[in-house]
């Protein structure tokens, strides 16, 4: 028996999942199953401590941003976001991940 999925909201900058769209303003609507959440919740933590990271690593002068690992992971993980975004997404999700382009054909 498949798991039942749910609505939820998302918001990319704040790395909120939401359950009602009145909590907080969201980007993008999707339904997903617990699983799914879990996976999406451990990819936000993930670029939460990434982002930590890189914020520390900017102190550093001598550093230039395309040799960062630490921002190469979260943008990796970013990408890994809207991909898993575009995949549960509503139409209106997916148009507007279609029109950013970040997404490889």
């Amino acid at each position: 028996m498949p798991e039942e999925k749910r609505t939820y909201y998302i918001s990319i900058g704040h790395g909120e999942i939401m359950q009602t769209s009145t909590d907080s303003p969201w980007d993008f609507k999707i339904e997903a199953t617990d699983q799914e959440i879990t996976q999406l919740r451990e990819l936000f933590d993930s670029n939460y401590s990434t982002d930590i990271q890189a914020f520390y690593r900017s102190h550093v002068p001598y550093i230039q941003y395309h040799y960062d690992k630490e921002n190469d992971a979260y943008d990796k993980n970013l990408k890994r976001i809207y991909e898993m975004i575009y995949k549960l997404g509503d139409e209106e999700a997916k148009n507007h991940i279609e029109s950013m382009g970040i997404l490889s054909p």
